[in-house]
């Protein structure tokens, strides 16, 4: 899931989109070091030390976790758990009622395979011995 968020952010940089996470891990220091290790980038929120039943899952009545809302210019939820392809095409037609044209139609095979080569990457960093 990371790497597809990852790489809308960075295509859609220039568009009037944000990503935004809300973390339910009790730990907040495991929070920030998981970040870090993923990369992520976008503003994330922690839930409280109460985890899935802090504030914001309370208030948004989170009942599983990841829960996607996808909210239109006005902030209406106007989409549910939308992930992969069809989170792409939701993203795609706010959009376009904004007046700006994305075209996503490939974004979450490119960004598998992104996905892929970073894995195999790290695979061969770590089957490399020490110098």
């Amino acid at each position: 899931m990371y790497p597809h968020e990852r790489s809308l952010v960075k295509k859609l940089a220039d568009q009037p989109f944000a990503l935004i996470g809300v973390n339910s891990d009790k730990d907040r220091e495991m929070i920030s070091k998981v970040c870090k290790e993923k990369s992520i980038t976008w503003r994330s929120f922690w839930n409280g030390p109460e985890g899935t039943g802090g504030p914001i899952s309370s208030k948004w009545n989170v009942s599983g976790w990841p829960t996607i809302y996808i909210l239109d210019e006005k902030g209406t939820i106007r989409f549910k758990n939308a992930r992969g392809k069809k989170m792409d095409e939701a993203i795609t037609e706010l959009l376009a009622e904004m007046g700006h044209e994305v075209d996503l139609s490939n974004h979450l095979q490119e960004s598998e395979k992104a996905n892929e080569e970073a894995e195999k990457n790290d695979k061969k960093k770590d089957a490399d011995p020490l110098p």
